[in-house]
């Protein structure tokens, strides 16, 4: 089986060669053609983390194939939700340590990543998002506030990401005060709107909270 995975940003190779890892009969090989060395880091990471072999070439500087051979239909994914929720979030952030018990937290409060390069920024946030809704285990609460309510309105490139969380029983909470600065009240367009007493009380209440 073959994954052109190139143009796609981090998680989505490691995700889509896990899903095809787990439909194949052992001893099958998946390529995934990625067109960076991180890419390549990344699938091996996850092969290793699951005990399968893998290879790898370069072709050019914006061509790697890296071969995975699978040890058949849904083996791949036994590992616990705990240690692929890690994995999945190694290329961006990995969660706070809790302290307590509680529900996990998801906390947005600006639509890009980090610091430094905007347009980079963006698009790390997108990868973030979309991990979060590929986790086996989701947060409890998502809660955007600040330039992070940006993402749940309208034209938001991570909006599908959290509608699919919110399908699964995530909780989509913006902060109504960030809404009405930046004007985007009514184009709010997945979730409810939130409070800032509300929003104390979910981190408050939290066990882990996964801020990028």
């Amino acid at each position: 089986m073959k994954l052109d995975e190139r143009g796609k940003q981090c998680p989505m190779p490691v995700i889509e060669a896990k899903r095809a890892l787990e439909t194949c009969k052992a001893g099958e090989i998946v390529e995934v053609i990625v067109d960076n060395e991180i890419a390549v880091q990344n699938l091996r990471k996850m092969a290793d983390h699951k005990g399968l072999k893998s290879t790898w070439k370069k072709v050019n500087d914006r061509e790697f194939v890296v071969g995975i051979e699978a040890d058949g239909p849904n083996k791949v994914g036994e590992a616990s939700s705990e240690e692929w929720e890690k994995e999945l979030l190694s290329c961006s952030v990995e969660p706070e340590k809790a302290a307590v018990s509680g529900p996990t937290i998801a906390v947005l409060s600006s639509d890009q990543m980090g610091q430094g390069d905007e347009e980079l920024g963006k698009l790390l946030m997108k990868g973030f998002v979309y991990a979060l809704a590929q986790l086996e285990e989701p947060p409890k609460t998502v809660l955007l506030y600040n330039g992070g309510a940006r993402l749940s309105c309208e034209g938001s490139a991570s909006l599908e990401d959290l509608k699919e969380l919110k399908e699964r029983g995530t909780e989509i909470l913006t902060c109504g005060t960030c809404l009405n600065h930046y004007g985007l009240t009514e184009k709010l367009a997945v979730g409810e709107v939130t409070n800032m007493y509300e929003i104390t009380q979910r981190l408050m209440e939290a066990g882990k909270i996964v801020k990028p």
